[in-house]
C-alpha cells in the first residue's frame, strides 16, 4: 500500500444487480450501503480481499471505476466496522462516499466485469492494466 492519493476508487457490484450502459444518473443502492448510510468503496489494493470476503461465491462482479479527485471532497477514510464486514487487518482505511447514496454516470468513469471462473486471483490478474491505484 501507499500513502499517495489514489487515481481511482472502486465500487464492486454483485451479479444480482447488473450494471447496464449507458449508466443512469443514479444506480440502485445495495442493502449494505443503504443500512450504512454511505457507499462502500475500495482502493485497487483493497479490491482483491473485498472480492474474496464479500463476493466469494459470485460468478461475476461489476467493478465501477471512479476518479478519486472527482469525489474526494465527499470521501471519508474509515475503518470498516466489525459488525459490517469483520476484522480485516493490514488493509488500512477504506474510502466511504457520503453523497446521499448517489453513484451513476456523473461519478463512474468506466466499468469492468470480473468473472470468477478460476478464482478471484486470476480475475484480478487479468484486470491489472485497468485496476489502477
Amino acid at each position: 500500500m501507499t500513502d499517495a492519493e489514489p487515481l481511482y476508487v472502486y465500487k464492486l457490484v454483485s451479479s444480482s444487480s447488473p450494471v447496464r450502459e449507458p449508466l443512469p444518473e443514479r444506480l440502485p443502492v445495495s442493502e449494505l450501503d443503504q443500512t450504512s448510510g454511505f457507499i462502500h468503496l475500495s482502493t485497487a489494493f483493497q479490491v482483491p480481499n473485498t472480492l474474496k470476503f464479500f463476493f466469494k461465491d459470485e460468478p461475476l462482479v461489476y467493478v465501477l471505476r471512479i476518479p478519486f479527485k472527482q469525489i474526494a471532497a465527499q470521501l471519508r477514510w474509515e475503518n470498516p466496522e466489525g459488525t459490517v464486514c469483520g476484522p480485516r487487518p493490514k488493509e488500512g482505511l477504506f474510502p466511504h462516499l457520503y453523497n446521499d447514496l448517489k453513484l451513476g454516470k456523473e461519478e463512474v468513469e468506466s466499468i469492468a466485469i470480473l468473472v470468477n471462473e478460476s478464482g478471484w486471483d486470476e480475475a484480478i490478474s487479468k484486470a491489472t492494466p485497468w485496476l489502477l491505484y
